[in-house]
């Protein structure tokens, strides 16, 4: 039997972690076996079960993977909530390198792993993993969704993400620029991953002028090939001179030094965890720039992988929810112009008053 070690991390230590935020549970697990090392994190369950994604990265150290499962986590918190879904907040992250640690035994740690959590997670895929890994780590534990074959994408949900960028995007030109469409608009993709791609396509679709950056030379090729993105460097992606900035890679994007040399008037993109800091968004906003809250704007792909969840394919309804995240960014930009407050404040109260109004109900009852 392989040896597993598997620590549910409640001591004062992590308590103290900055992006601690009374998680309801945090647990580690080490299978030398696999060289599994992983993170599973529940931020908030008020509304259901914990749902997202179990990402695969070469983190540093432990502390570095912690720090990005509490924030991952407590972002799916308010994602779920406000896209009106019964979920709750949780992510898993793996340390190592997808291209080289990867193997089916590693996945089948993993989802041991999440099996033991017991249904208090659900898990998907994330940066890293794909639906097939997800579906080996489907071998051991019935805790993970995205990968029903009879999904139009196979269970893939990130054309979805993609989708409701797409829609927020939209949305946002049309109150920052008062374009009613996206013809014209110049967009810069941080990240041709999956989600980045699928954007990509749509923005070149609605007639928009899209510059691209990866880290992957297929990813740049793919784009420029089938889609005629303009390549750049990746260190430049942020300067370049246009009107949507789209972070559509790892998180921190938005930092005390690039929010000084982003020229566009809109940031609006895919990424998880934006923002190195609260205060970016408060930094933006006295630059004049609109700011499209990350999990606001990205929930398409929960609001996918909840239905998968459900069992049913109602394409229709699918769409018609992540096309609304269109509608709840409106209702966000202006209500942060009205108050004159960061679009990302205005966010975060509309999910709390959603996920603590349950907790309120519940505790009554």
């Amino acid at each position: 039997m392989r040896q597993q070690n598997s620590v549910q991390l409640t001591d004062s230590s992590i308590k103290k972690h900055p992006d601690y935020d009374q998680h309801q549970m945090v647990a580690y697990r080490e299978d030398k076996a696999t060289g599994l090392r992983a993170f599973i994190a529940i931020h908030n369950q008020n509304l259901g079960p914990a749902l997202g994604g179990c990402r695969m990265y070469p983190y540093s150290n432990k502390n570095n993977a912690l720090t990005d499962v509490l924030r991952l986590s407590k972002g799916m918190t308010y994602k779920s909530a406000i896209a009106g879904l019964p979920l709750g907040g949780g992510k898993a992250v793996i340390i190592g390198n997808p291209r080289r640690d990867k193997s089916k035994e590693l996945l089948l740690a993993m989802g041991n792993f999440i099996d033991s959590i017991q249904g208090s997670y659900i898990s998907a895929e994330d940066s890293g993993t794909s639906v097939a890994d997800l579906a080996i780590m489907g071998e051991t534990t019935q805790w993970v969704s995205g990968i029903h074959s009879a999904h139009e994408f196979h269970g893939d949900p990130s054309p979805y993400t993609a989708m409701g960028t797409f829609e927020g995007i939209k949305a946002a030109v049309k109150h920052q620029l008062q374009h009613s469409d996206l013809a014209g608009i110049s967009v810069a993709v941080q990240g041709v991953g999956n989600v980045g791609m699928h954007l990509t396509k749509l923005l070149t679709q609605a007639g928009a002028r899209v510059y691209v950056a990866d880290v992957n030379e297929d990813n740049l090729n793919e784009a420029k090939e089938r889609f005629a993105a303009t390549v750049v460097d990746k260190n430049k992606i942020h300067r370049l001179d246009v009107d949507v900035f789209a972070p559509c890679a790892m998180g921190g994007a938005i930092n005390s030094t690039s929010i000084q040399e982003i020229r566009a008037s809109i940031i609006a993109g895919a990424a998880n965890n934006q923002l190195s800091k609260p205060d970016m968004a408060e930094t933006a906003r006295q630059l004049g720039i609109l700011y499209a809250p990350d999990y606001v704007i990205n929930a398409g792909g929960i609001i996918d992988i909840h239905h998968q969840q459900l069992g049913e394919r109602n394409v229709d309804r699918v769409r018609k929810e992540v096309t609304a995240i269109g509608a709840t960014l409106t209702s966000i930009f202006h209500r942060a112009k009205s108050t004159e407050m960061p679009t990302s404040v205005i966010a975060d109260q509309m999910a709390e008053e959603r996920f603590l109004a349950r907790r309120q109900q519940t505790s009554i009852a």
